[in-house]
């Protein structure tokens, strides 16, 4: 059942240079889905989060919540935020310093009205929930950073919203912190099914946390599927890149044969069997997909291998070490098992890779994964 429409949606801020935050976006949430908003600073993900929770107006589009339109650009409707049945879950945790956690996360259903007792049970609940019963007399200064999280979080859910609006929640704590509470969440959306939105710029939350993942770019959703088909076959060069693939080369067809700028690719060619001859291609590889040929050593079958290059630096990182190798003019990045041996500076390898592992680009767009 569809929870959220967002329609045609355009927000534009006017100035000397005008900026388009969101441009035309349509999505679909469906109910008990978590659609995650991915990407680098500025490309609209908190901006289209804030107009779907009715903190930013939008001029043009639609936002319909459980059939119910909540903004209409072309009717000169805009629902204020406390109309629209949502929950927000912030950076800042933002818990009334003077309150206990319990009143905390009391506050929306007693604006809301509820009865003293169901306040208190619902109360109980939710605490439960986030694993926060303990702590319902302290008060915010009391509490560390993970469990402030918590209780915004345990608040949020308490008057049962709609939908849940989540802005990059974890951002502010410790790596470690974070791993935790990301797990945590994950099982709470799957205990509790609510319907969610969560914005964030890592990739790894992302993934984990996410029912499908759209990948925006300059306030467009460049890509827009689950989390594995997103990873797995990035529809554009820039969503690979955005996801961390660096290395990326130019091919090219002569007479039969493939090669880059730095020579020629030999070994298994399948990955380019069906490409054409006339047009030139950028092959991406993920840095944990190339393995380093030494001098002499023979490729296996159904490895496609790169010309020859120079290991420039080999950074250990104990389990894996991070080689990087100069290809002629173009540096390549190859994180390999440190069981398979370290090349140090000035080894002379070859990149190879498996067929299955190539994603190849014509015009900024995927045509083989």
């Amino acid at each position: 059942m569809q929870e959220l429409l967002i329609q045609s949606l355009t927000k534009r801020y006017p100035g000397a240079t005008e900026v388009i935050a969101v441009n035309n976006v349509t999505v679909e949430v469906e109910a008990g889905e978590m659609l995650v908003l991915l990407g680098p600073s500025g490309c609209g993900k908190t901006t289209l989060l804030r107009c779907v929770a009715g903190l930013e107006e939008a001029q043009d589009g639609r936002i319909v919540l459980e059939g119910k339109t909540v903004f209409d650009g072309a009717a000169n409707l805009n629902l204020p935020t406390h109309q629209r049945d949502i929950g927000m879950v912030f950076q800042n945790y933002s818990l009334w310093p003077h309150m206990t956690v319990a009143e905390n996360v009391a506050y929306p259903l007693r604006a809301r009205g509820a009865m003293r007792a169901n306040r208190a049970q619902r109360v109980r609940d939710v605490l439960d929930v986030v694993q926060c019963g303990h702590l319902a007399g302290r008060i915010p200064a009391m509490l560390s950073g993970g469990q402030q999280q918590r209780i915004a979080l345990a608040r949020a859910l308490a008057a049962e919203p709609k939908i849940m609006l989540l802005d990059e929640p974890l951002s502010n704590l410790d790596a470690l912190l974070r791993v935790e509470l990301r797990a945590h969440l994950r099982a709470i959306h799957q205990k509790v099914g609510f319907t969610g939105i969560y914005v964030t710029h890592d990739q790894i939350e992302a993934f984990n946390l996410g029912t499908r993942v759209a990948v925006m770019r300059a306030g467009c959703i460049e890509q827009l599927d689950s989390a594995r088909a997103v990873y797995e076959r990035p529809a554009t060069e820039y969503v690979a890149k955005f996801l961390g693939i660096r290395n990326a080369v130019a091919i090219t067809s002569t007479s039969g044969t493939w090669s880059a700028p730095m020579g020629e690719i030999s070994g298994d060619l399948t990955p380019f069997a069906a490409l054409r001859p006339d047009v030139t291609y950028q092959l991406y590889i993920r840095p944990e997909s190339v393995l380093l040929l030494q001098e002499g050593e023979r490729a296996e079958p159904g490895w496609t291998v790169l010309p020859q290059g120079v290991v420039s630096d080999a950074l250990y990182s104990g389990g894996v070490t991070d080689h990087v190798v100069e290809l002629g003019d173009q540096t390549f990045y190859v994180t390999q098992s440190t069981a398979r041996g370290i090349h140090p500076s000035g080894s002379r390898v070859r990149p190879a890779f498996r067929s299955q592992d190539a994603l190849l680009y014509a015009g900024g767009n995927l045509v083989r994964a």
